[in-house]
């Protein structure tokens, strides 16, 4: 309106490092550690698209210097998944490494979903591929294991205080 040189990006959920713990992710890794219930909204059946941090950094670093003025631009890691799927996916693999014993799945309590929460959220990235030639680096299963190591080490140097 007012001609300011703008360029917006819109973008799917982020993960990674340093992420603030209320987050999802997160949030399964803490109470892994702690063995505490695992809150899932509703049955667990949201789906989300999960774009690693890095990649979202570096989408926005190619949008500032290759970006079109005006545009829009959507940023997302291509790799969607339910919230339960992805709870089950962290517990396996705090499994794989911490030895509590049981299954940190028994951990996982469904909890009221949020009014108005999205059921499903993904990003549509063909046009940042194909106008900016951009696409994640990262895997989900590399960002994952990352994220994981990062919240371990966070959360188990706590409980050794």
């Amino acid at each position: 309106t007012y001609g300011l040189p703008i360029v917006i990006s819109n973008c799917s959920n982020n993960y990674g490092p340093n992420q603030h713990e209320e987050k999802l992710i997160p949030t399964i890794i803490k109470n892994i550690v702690n063995q505490n219930p695992i809150p899932i909204y509703g049955n667990g059946t949201n789906v989300r698209d999960w774009l690693f941090v890095t990649d979202h950094v570096d989408a926005i670093d190619n949008i500032f210097h290759k970006g079109k003025i005006g545009e829009t631009y959507c940023i997302g890691g291509g790799y969607q998944m339910s919230n339960l799927r992805l709870a089950h996916f962290i517990c396996d693999k705090l499994d794989e490494i911490l030895d509590y014993g049981t299954s940190s799945r028994d951990l996982i309590t469904f909890v009221e979903d949020r009014k108005g929460h999205d059921f499903r959220y993904a990003i549509d990235i063909t046009k940042i591929k194909k106008i900016l030639n951009w696409e994640p680096k990262t895997n989900f299963e590399q960002g994952i294991e990352i994220t994981i190591n990062y919240y371990l080490n966070k959360f188990l140097k706590r409980l050794e205080v």
